[in-house]
């Protein structure tokens, strides 16, 4: 695919020994494809030292090619980095090495050889396609699977749909035969130690909102993230965590690793990150999000931390959160903080064991005590529109007030009052919850 003609003569310059690398690399990668399209999938080794015998081969048929045309040929030194690079290349992430290597890119998405790519700022583009065909593609998917840092996993028309995670922390989902075409998503998670602070500066949040929230963490209460898919939900959560005390033992569990808090010794030393596994080649070895709830209460928390709600966790984790595991934070895909009890419900329902809606009600009610709500403005950004605090239960009715409410416009909305029992827990904390009582006209997402 690179219009690139190699002269082994003139590889002086960082630009022209790039796109050396860029060359060799793609070469190589095609020819591997040609050569293992179709047959089982080789393991990291396996591949690697297929990877480094055909990187030989290119570099001795430019050898050959220079020599014919009477030109210099590459010194040792130039050609073996340049080998070593171009395997690094193909042996890690391939031709989607360089679009994960961009800092403002947030989401990437292929469709057969099309690919778009969604920055940080909400911004959305066309690229150039990074493969030839779709078989290509799905051969790519195929060895990042064999490699997952989760375990090997199938990608082929017996397991069309893949989630896993990639060495950089992204995440990669990925479809074929049930889909028109070979289609793959990749989600990126920046601002890793980003703050409330930080948040308020981007426009996330406002200076009263950040007093309320900070309150209600040190106050350990009991926090869901509600919002779209692609929201901010898990930025969100991170900042969230970062006012979690250093000397507080803090256990996460996720489906797919995303929120890394593990890796910051110094905001949690005393953090255990358990990671849910989906069953292996032969079909074994399968840990479900709901194992991983269980296990936690059994390590002695001081905070349990569910990076998203997605199913049969539910129950496990309203009931960590009224068995003296306050404090716990969890995301919840949900369309408004209204829906949250709803979208709870609908989880439980479809539960191994299911129970009704009043049984979730008689949990949820006592469980969480604040359900924050993430939307996006006209113009993409992402702003916390809504809090609300869940007063009780009656029969199968959730009783909330929303004590926080934005508009999408991003005018400051007259919010209800909070309950007494709110008021006394945010101030033994610091805040006073008459600041988030204004009906205050503001210009533009940022106060």
């Amino acid at each position: 695919m690179t219009t690139f003609t190699p002269s082994p003569g003139d590889a002086t310059g960082d630009d022209r020994f790039t796109r050396w690398v860029v060359y060799v690399a793609e070469e190589a990668s095609r020819q591997l494809n040609d050569t293992t399209t179709g047959q089982a999938v080789f393991s990291a080794a396996e591949y690697r030292q297929r990877a480094i015998s055909v990187v030989r081969t290119v570099l001795e048929q430019a050898a050959a090619n220079a020599v014919s045309r009477g030109n210099a040929v590459l010194d040792p030194e130039s050609e073996s980095e340049i080998a070593r690079r171009a395997v690094a290349r193909v042996c890690g992430l391939g031709p989607l090495e360089d679009l994960l290597t961009e800092p403002d890119v947030e989401n990437i998405n292929l469709t057969g050889t099309r690919v778009w790519v969604r920055h940080t700022d909400g911004s959305r583009e066309e690229r150039p396609p990074v493969v030839d065909n779709e078989e290509e593609l799905a051969a790519l998917v195929r060895r990042l699977a064999a490699d997952s840092p989760a375990g090997e996993r199938r990608f082929d028309p017996a397991a069309p749909i893949l989630n896993l995670p990639l060495t950089d922390g992204s995440r990669l989902h990925a479809v074929m035969d049930v889909s028109h075409a070979v289609a793959v998503s990749i989600r990126r998670h920046h601002h890793r130690n980003t703050s409330l602070g930080e948040l308020c500066r981007m426009g996330t949040l406002d200076d009263a909102l950040v007093g309320l929230l900070r309150a209600a963490v040190r106050a350990r209460c009991n926090i869901v993230i509600t919002g779209a898919t692609g929201a901010g939900k898990t930025t969100l959560l991170r900042a969230l965590a970062s006012e979690i005390p250093a000397l507080e033992r803090v256990i996460t569990i996720e489906d797919t690793p995303e929120l890394g808090l593990e890796h910051d010794s110094e905001a949690h030393p005393d953090c255990v990150a358990l990671h849910a596994r989906p069953p292996n080649v032969e079909g074994q070895g399968e840990v479900r999000m709901s194992e991983l709830v269980r296990a936690a209460l059994r390590m002695s928390p001081d905070r349990v931390i569910v990076g998203e709600t997605l199913g049969e966790e539910t129950l496990p984790l309203l009931k960590a959160m009224t068995q003296g595991n306050k404090g716990s934070l969890t995301t919840l895909h949900a369309d408004s903080s209204a829906d949250a009890f709803a979208r709870f419900c609908a989880y439980a329902v479809d539960a191994p064991h299911p129970v009704s809606r009043e049984e979730v009600a008689m949990l949820f009610g006592p469980a969480v005590d604040l359900v924050v709500h993430l939307s996006s403005s006209p113009r993409g950004e992402r702003v916390v529109t809504s809090v609300r605090e869940i007063v009780g239960t009656d029969g199968t009715q959730v009783s909330s007030n929303e004590i926080y409410r934005r508009g999408r416009d991003g005018r400051l909305l007259q919010a209800s009052p909070p309950s007494p029992d709110t008021v006394e827990t945010l101030a033994e904390s610091g805040f006073d919850t008459t600041r988030i009582l204004q009906n205050t006209e503001v210009a533009g997402w940022l106060p």
